[in-house]
């Protein structure tokens, strides 16, 4: 196996999360006795990866720690993080995108199963639960087993949970765009999944199925509450 790398997206205000968010990142929110973003970390130590970035932005100090208690973590600072989208916290990391294989992950997840990581065969693609009715989260539309349409909104699909992995030639191209979409007006409202979005065409990813109990994304405080009910039981 090649060896990988990992972004992990820790920069934002976490604004729907008030006030649990008002004297600490949402990444560093407890489940229990349990920091949301080091279930993140533990499942990527398993996996084998070799070097983990965290953009981070708000209350940057607090993130700290983890470089001391992880060997593989660094930290990468986002300086546009209240003034543009998380676009922002991709373009931070500037060349590390493209420099080997690499997860992407959102901050804001409670990873279940610690060996899901281990669901990727070898192919780019997006990790998805496979959600029936209408869902106005973000989804993908897929043909023949690939990606080729991300967006929000969209009826018996696969949803977006917040970890994605590329190829390393792959995320090469998604940063190219990205670098792009910079030389745009307007670029700072953008999600980074729009530029991915832009060349499912050329990547070709595919979805890696996930099920419902192995990884929660967390927006709200009444998903919080609800999963630390469940967690706690």
């Amino acid at each position: 196996m090649e060896k990988e790398i990992a972004i992990i997206m820790a920069a934002g205000l976490g604004e729907r999360m008030w006030p649990l968010t008002n004297t600490t990142p949402k990444p560093l929110i407890k489940i229990g006795d349990i920091v949301l973003i080091e279930t993140i970390i533990t499942a990527l130590q398993l996996r084998k990866v070799l070097k983990i970035y965290i953009v981070v932005g708000y209350m940057k100090e607090q993130f700290g720690y983890l470089c001391k208690k992880y060997p593989e973590v660094e930290l990468i600072e986002n300086p546009e993080y209240m003034i543009k989208n998380n676009i922002s916290s991709m373009a931070a990391v500037g060349e590390i995108l493209g420099s080997a294989d690499c997860f992407v992950c959102e901050a804001d997840l409670f990873v279940k199963n610690e060996n899901v990581l281990n669901k990727v065969e070898g192919k780019s693609g997006y990790f998805g639960k496979l959600v029936s009715g209408y869902s106005d989260d973000w989804i993908f539309e897929t043909e023949g087993g690939r990606i080729t349409s991300i967006h929000k909104g969209g009826t018996d699909c696969y949803n977006m949970v917040g970890i994605s992995y590329w190829k390393k030639e792959d995320a090469a191209v998604i940063r190219d765009v990205i670098k792009q979409f910079y030389m745009k007006p307007g670029h700072e409202n953008l999600f980074w999944d729009e530029a991915v979005d832009k060349v499912t065409n050329r990547i070709c990813p595919v979805v890696i199925e996930v099920g419902n109990e192995e990884i929660f994304e967390i927006d709200t405080v009444e998903e919080y509450k609800a999963l630390e009910e469940d967690i706690m039981k």
